[in-house]
């Protein structure tokens, strides 16, 4: 918070005018006068009776600006010294404290980028090319769980694992179809979708948003019904970022038995693991939709000293107990052998624990960490694949892995099918549903801080993608939008993109959902105020 802590409980006979003076006086030195407007705008806009945005203001002089900004950093590519800045940092303790900063932002020319968990993949969430504020939701993060109407209330600075915490608090037999990662805020997670382990039983987290709390461009505090529902609609995988501040979802929970059952079967190519994953891909997308069986890829030393191969890792969880489980494997993918000693039954909680690679002696507080992984350098990409890929295409894949040092490259196969293709393509934003039989994410890591480092790397991401071109979705290429990927086009820089350059990356997150998406834009922001490389444009004649 600021060096100066200056309030009217502290210094009552000071007038308000006076304390906002005495804050630019310290303020000036290093701000300048282009931010005072900004900054006397925040004060006299702030309810000090409600609580003093005084306290949640980080210039660049503060002492704590660097560790707020750097926390969390989901992708160091983006904490380098030539990265871009905010001007300011606002930590919201208060609503109240987002109106004022979607207020002055727009009066004084300054874009905003909202932060839930820091973990845009491109760093959209707290870069920024022209002068700009970030908004750091972090402090935003209480969570009210109704077991009685198996409902909760979340604010959009928390994260996924303090949700699946407090639902855990409440219930053995409750649950939230949401991602692995429990470190992932759901401010952008929910509003880009949000998949997970229950994705094939319960849909996707956006399918399960009742309701939610958002500022508008003109600093409005709307619910759903104030809202419409064109807008309720665009948020719930549309992404908020490009339609106002999400400041909390309200969302109906799912009931899921006392005991669930989890594996992990790992092969190498030397254990026909090429034959395996061919034969995963007809199986996978068409078992129960209880079961949900993904498989993960890296580079590993081979039994034969000096070389290399491939680990798929076949890791699932299903909604029951083992004697069932097993007795569905040998009708649907016998190839893997599956036996009931491979096999682990737990509570759903513990499942959570489980994927996320979280050591079975920590305590389920290790969800509430949001420093639970390392930092480190990436690039991902994702794709949608709707036919089986060859075995010979998959064996090419492999041999790309070799390009790379070991363990830096994962890739990650989940399955469709189940309820996805139940639920229709305009349903919300999220448009991948029928028809695909399941994802790929790629991502490559690196530690080497060099400039030539990154180059490096992201050519080789770029070589796979195009090498896998032939066996994925074509007219468009889709992909996730919760997988940012700036390779796929980009908005111009200022508040103007046309809808027909928008649309060539639009069009692979969302389909035929992104006309829509326009539109609501076009009605809800005009002058595209809320705006990134890839927000939604609003229709301008052209």
């Amino acid at each position: 918070m600021l060096q100066v802590q200056l309030t009217k409980m502290e210094w009552p006979s000071f007038s308000m005018s006076l304390l906002v003076s005495v804050l630019l006086s310290f303020w000036w030195a290093t701000l300048g006068q282009t931010h005072e407007g900004f900054l006397r705008c925040l004060l006299l806009h702030s309810d000090d009776n409600v609580a003093p945005i005084s306290n949640a203001i980080y210039t660049q002089n503060n002492s704590s600006f660097a560790s707020v900004l750097d926390f969390p950093y989901g992708n160091l590519r983006f904490s380098t010294p030539t990265t871009p800045k905010p001007l300011v940092i606002v930590k919201p303790t208060h609503v109240s404290h987002i109106q004022a900063t979607v207020n002055c932002s727009r009066k004084h020319g300054l874009q905003v980028r909202v932060r839930s968990g820091g973990h845009d993949y491109e760093g959209l969430s707290y870069v920024a090319q022209d002068s700009f504020v970030v908004i750091d939701l972090i402090d935003l993060r209480s969570i009210n769980v109704d077991v009685g109407s198996k409902t909760a209330w979340i604010q959009a600075g928390a994260t996924i694992g303090e949700l699946y915490y407090r639902i855990a608090e409440k219930s053995t037999t409750l649950a939230f179809p949401a991602g692995v990662c429990p470190t992932v805020g759901v401010g952008g997670h929910f509003s880009g979708g949000g998949y997970g382990m229950l994705m094939r039983k319960f849909g996707i987290a956006a399918d399960h948003i009742i309701d939610a709390h958002l500022v508008d461009v003109d600093g409005r505090i709307l619910d759903r019904k104030s809202m419409g529902e064109d807008l309720f609609w665009a948020i719930r995988g549309g992404g908020g970022a490009s339609f106002g501040v999400v400041v909390a979802w309200k969302v109906e929970l799912v009931s899921v038995p006392p005991v669930v059952t989890v594996f992990t079967i790992n092969k190498v190519l030397e254990e026909n693991a090429t034959k395996l994953v061919h034969r995963w891909q007809y199986a996978a997308p068409k078992s129960p939709e209880d079961l949900f069986l993904r498989i993960f890829f890296t580079d590993v030393n081979s039994t034969q000293e000096g070389k290399r191969t491939i680990q798929a890792s076949f890791v699932s969880m299903f909604l029951g107990r083992t004697d069932q489980l097993v007795k569905l494997m040998q009708e649907n993918f016998p190839e893997l052998r599956l036996v009931k000693e491979d096999c682990h039954e737990m509570n759903w909680i513990e499942s959570i624990i489980y994927f996320a690679e979280i050591p079975n002696s920590s305590p389920l507080d290790a969800l509430l960490d949001r420093n639970l992984y390392p930092e480190t350098f990436f690039k991902a990409k994702s794709d949608y694949v709707k036919e089986p890929i060859p075995e010979t295409a998959l064996e090419g894949l492999w041999q790309r892995f070799y390009e790379e040092k070991p363990g830096t490259v994962e890739l990650i196969f989940s399955p469709y099918g189940g309820k996805m293709d139940e639920i229709p393509e305009s349903e919300t934003p999220f448009p991948h549903r029928a028809g695909n039989l399941y994802k790929i994410y790629y991502e490559v890591l690196w530690e080497e801080e060099d400039n030539l480092a990154p180059q490096k790397h992201l050519d080789w991401m770029r070589r796979l993608y195009s090498y896998m071109a032939p066996y994925v979705s074509k007219s468009p290429r889709e992909a996730y939008v919760n997988y940012r990927d700036l390779d796929l086009g980009t908005n111009n820089k200022g508040n103007y993109t046309s809808y027909r350059q928008a649309s060539k990356w639009g069009v692979r997150y969302f389909k035929h959902n992104f006309n829509r998406l326009v539109r609501v834009k076009t009605m809800v922001d005009p002058h595209n105020f809320f705006r990134n490389e890839q927000s939604i444009p609003p229709l301008v004649r052209e």
